[in-house]
């Protein structure tokens, strides 16, 4: 069968395999340039450091800025990792998800250079998958010194009570209306959206906020499973005013905001062992959860025009690598060369989408942009690109004319 994309409302419903193990191969290959770069340039810490990264535990493994952290620790640096995410396996039938085929193809990268990895599937929010990681860690006798949380999921079932909750991406106190753009067709149209109401902007912290991170770290820490000086670092967005509306000010910036909290109460609790908990504020990119953002779209689309003039684009393996070599492991002391936050404890990488120019830009081109002129104005096909190699399309050097006779393989 040949594949190609089936999206509906801004949701690519499908995957191709060999497109997401390119793509994936595409990172690595990226991250051990990079690697090599810093070595000879005698910058950062190498992966022969003490201070480097050698056990990490990613929660939200398959996709996005989880996928880019796991790649960034084991090809970057040389860690062993364990990856936990919720997919849905191909069968000789039926297509996988994404991160199913893209977790096939880290496993098999990295076992063909000898880099430990073991990826375990379920719900990472049940005590079962804690237990789970927790027994490997103690099978294989290590300690973590990095965790990263990078879980995006819409419900989430509170493992002591069986309650389901599930998150809604609404405005809070009025009704929000703004401009989108559909990425295909250059079309804007206006969209309002209700304001939630508090149960609804309760139920989306419990999915989005900070209390199952706080639940794995507490886990780990009673299982003696951090090593000292471990971090753990959970990601966020604040991105534009013209955007806070529907996302900082509304129920996902409100989960955030719990989240952000929960970050001050783990670093104070981790202190014990040098350990801290950060939140990185990274930039706007797509992603399978924003493309379904009302107005981030048509921001996006503006934004990566500018950036990519200015040579400052990056995607989420170029943001997670900067993450790591100029934010974490900056030098062998950490104590000498504490990680740069902000005045919130957040550490920002979102530093080259926020510089005071770019947004300047932005917000100048923003209100011109009509379905007429959208393909000038704004870079429409590469929001499309990085829309499509989500899910394994679009992606430079693959056959999408070839027959693929079974989805369980890559």
């Amino acid at each position: 069968m040949i594949i190609k994309p089936m999206v509906r409302s801004n949701i690519c419903l499908n995957a191709h395999p060999a497109g997401c193990k390119k793509a994936v191969e595409d990172q690595i290959a990226f991250v051990k340039a990079q690697a090599a770069e810093r070595a000879k340039a005698g910058k950062s810490v190498s992966k022969d450091s003490k201070a480097a990264p050698k056990n990490v535990l990613v929660l939200g493994c398959s996709n996005g800025y989880g996928l880019a952290s796991r790649i960034t620790a084991a090809f970057g640096y040389g860690a062993s990792t364990i990856g936990v995410s919720f997919e849905k396996a191909g069968s000789a039938t039926k297509w996988g998800t994404p991160g199913w085929y893209n977790n096939l193809a880290f496993d098999a990268a990295a076992k063909k250079e000898n880099i430990k990895s073991v990826t375990i599937d379920g719900d990472a929010f049940s005590h079962e998958i804690k237990q789970q990681v927790v027994d490997e860690a103690k099978a294989q006798n290590i300690k973590f010194d990095l965790v990263v949380y990078s879980l995006a999921s819409p419900v989430r079932v509170d493992p002591d009570t069986g309650v389901m909750y599930k998150s809604v991406l609404k405005p809070t106190g009025k009704v929000f209306s703004g401009m989108t753009i559909d990425p295909f067709t250059g079309e804007l149209k206006e969209i309002s959206a209700e304001p939630a109401t508090d149960e609804e902007i309760a139920n989306t912290q419990k999915v989005m906020g900070g209390e199952d991170w706080a639940l794995w770290i507490d886990k780990l820490s009673k299982e003696n499973l951090l090593a000292d000086g471990c971090m753990t670092i959970a990601y966020s967005y604040i991105g534009p005013e013209v955007s806070h509306a529907i996302y900082r000010s509304g129920t996902i910036g409100k989960a955030k905001e719990h989240l952000e909290k929960t970050a001050h109460e783990l670093d104070a609790k981790m202190a014990s062992f040098g350990g801290h908990a950060y939140v990185s504020v990274n930039k706007g990119l797509v992603t399978r959860a924003s493309a379904v953002i009302p107005i981030i779209p048509l921001y996006l689309s503006v934004l990566f025009k500018v950036m990519k003039a200015r040579g400052t684009h990056e995607g989420c393996i170029e943001q997670i690598n900067r993450l790591f070599a100029e934010r974490l492991y900056i030098s062998e002391d950490r104590s000498k060369t504490p990680v740069p936050v902000d005045e919130e404890n957040r550490i920002r990488i979102d530093d080259l989408e926020m510089n005071p120019e770019v947004q300047a830009e932005v917000s100048r081109i923003m209100p011109t942009v009509t379905s007429e002129n959208s393909a000038q104005l704004t870079d429409l096909a590469g929001y499309r690109h990085d829309f499509l190699a989500t899910s394994g399309f679009d992606i430079a050097g693959v056959d999408y004319e070839a027959d693929i006779a079974s989805f369980d393989r890559i």
